[in-house]
């Protein structure tokens, strides 16, 4: 597969790793837009939220588990963040792998 958070997940590409569980690979986003911004990434390869299914349901429990494991060893947990998932063209996903992004460590911008 020529996924690059895949290959990611399988550690054939190097990043910055912040957390990292069975399903889960939690790492610094290389384009950072706010203080603090990581992508949650499952190992699982789902193209889109869309993709989840009865089948895979624990994978958002998941998660949503280690974003919250996350935030916490990043120091954000009690200021705040954003979690955002981005999914599809028309939603702005430009890596077709379901990933979240966690952005916090300043008051971040956008919809609330």
């Amino acid at each position: 597969m020529d996924c690059i958070f895949c290959k990611i997940a399988a550690h054939d590409i190097p990043a910055k790793v912040v957390l990292e569980t069975d399903q889960v690979i939690v790492i610094h986003d290389i384009a950072p837009k706010a203080k603090v911004h990581v992508l949650a990434i499952p190992k699982q390869h789902l193209v889109t939220f869309t993709d989840l299914t009865e089948d895979n349901k624990a994978l958002l429990a998941e998660l949503g588990l280690t974003i919250k494991q996350a935030v916490q060893q990043l120091g954000i947990a009690e200021s705040g963040y954003k979690v955002i998932i981005n999914n599809g063209h028309d939603g702005g996903q430009a890596v077709p792998h379901l990933h979240a992004h966690v952005l916090g460590g300043e008051r971040v911008k956008g919809i609330t």
